[in-house]
């Protein structure tokens, strides 16, 4: 009797407690819970949104471009290009596109406005997608290259998603830039080693015909085979360090109104130079940035491309080993992350119809993935550009 007694006079206790804490709810909201579920709302942003699901670039929709969703629109599409048995010293770009998705996951996590291009791509108008990559062998260069051609051709030759309206100082419409007279949408590239960019510019010469290069590298790639591992066969002679003189020698680029940027390899000879000026560049050295700065440079980019369309390929070892380890073929010397995305913000206005990434192998990064995430960032910049400058002219 005494154990139930006991146990009574203690229950009684907690129930007066509880209605003692009763007196007090006027300080206590109504709709508080001590401990509540989580609640997930349509749209919000949450901590697990970064890393969970399929890792597509920005986590920007998975769209299955070159197969089932093949009838799908879209205005600027991501597309990885995992190849990089071209390269000549370190290998391992071909898991590039992989690497700068899992850089770019947190892109969108504060929401994805660029301060000071003041634009927030994603949220732009425009219908913007991932991909995925194109089906790229590693047993046979000669396929892989049309493969990448086909691949890119095949996205580069859709109807662009979004009109391109009016002009926005004169209110005149627009009219395309491409000489087929199509609004294209425009393809940003993930590769890869640079090898990757001759197949692409013969897809771009296919819409806008010889095209203008923008070339932020620390090699010149310009290289004649028979100086660049071109003597044992015809498909040696193709690589990530004679692409460039092979489109120049097909008439792919605008010759005279293309540049390197972040030069500073060293040269088998000062004919190197020659055969660059033979091939249609004018060059930027990365060393030049502490005489001109990035406005000077911004300026001979600009002068040098004009107004007419524009491809712009950068290779991450631009960016100095210090920021950016994980490449084929690092430099030092080279210029810092933010100088480089410096320099491309300050490309606004330009009508850049494509663009690509090339040469990260995160098997040489760090722990804390400096370089697909340096990668991840720079192309937020080339994205936040083009989504600011839709591919057209005023009608005359």
């Amino acid at each position: 009797m005494k154990l139930i007694s006991i146990l009574t006079t203690a229950l009684t206790a907690i129930v007066v407690l509880g209605h003692g804490d009763d007196a007090h709810h006027d300080q206590i909201p109504l709709n508080y819970v001590k401990y509540p579920e989580p609640i997930y709302r349509a749209g919000e942003v949450t901590a697990d949104a970064i890393f969970s699901g399929i890792t597509t670039f920005a986590r920007l929709p998975w769209v299955q471009c070159l197969t089932k969703e093949k009838d799908v629109p879209f205005d600027i599409a991501f597309i990885g290009a995992p190849f990089d048995t071209a390269t000549s010293y370190r290998p391992g770009a071909r898991f590039g596109p992989a690497g700068i998705r899992a850089g770019s996951r947190r892109l969108t996590l504060y929401g994805g406005y660029n301060v000071p291009l003041d634009v927030n791509p994603f949220k732009s108008g425009l219908n913007i997608v991932d991909c995925g990559d194109i089906p790229v062998t590693p047993y046979d260069n000669k396929y892989a290259i049309q493969q990448i051609h086909d691949g890119h051709k095949t996205l580069l030759h859709r109807e662009a998603y979004s009109p391109l309206g009016n002009d926005t100082l004169s209110g005149k419409k627009l009219s395309p830039i491409s000489l087929d007279g199509k609004n294209h949408p425009r393809i940003i590239t993930l590769g890869g080693d640079h090898t990757i960019v001759l197949p692409i510019l013969r897809s771009i010469y296919s819409a806008y015909g010889p095209i203008s290069v923008i070339h932020f590298d620390s090699h010149l790639d310009t290289w004649k085979p028979s100086v660049f591992g071109g003597a044992p066969s015809d498909q040696a002679a193709l690589n990530h360090g004679t692409y460039f003189y092979w489109a120049s020698q097909e008439g792919l680029i605008n010759n005279g109104t293309s540049i390197h940027g972040a030069i500073r390899t060293t040269l088998s000879g000062l004919e190197d130079y020659d055969n660059d000026d033979n091939a249609g560049f004018k060059r930027v050295e990365a060393r030049e940035i502490d005489t001109i700065g990035t406005a000077g440079i911004i300026k001979k980019i600009r002068d040098t491309v004009g107004e007419g369309p524009v491809y712009l390929s950068i290779d991450i070892d631009s960016i100095d080993p210090a920021f950016a380890p994980a490449t084929g073929t690092p430099e030092t010397g080279g210029w810092s992350t933010r100088e480089l995305r410096t320099i491309l913000r300050g490309l606004d206005g330009l009508h850049i119809v494509s663009a690509d990434i090339v040469e990260v192998a995160p098997a040489y990064d760090t722990n804390a993935e400096l370089t697909t995430m340096a990668a991840a960032d720079v192309l937020f910049e080339v994205l936040s550009v083009m989504a600011k400058t839709p591919l057209g002219k005023v009608q005359d």
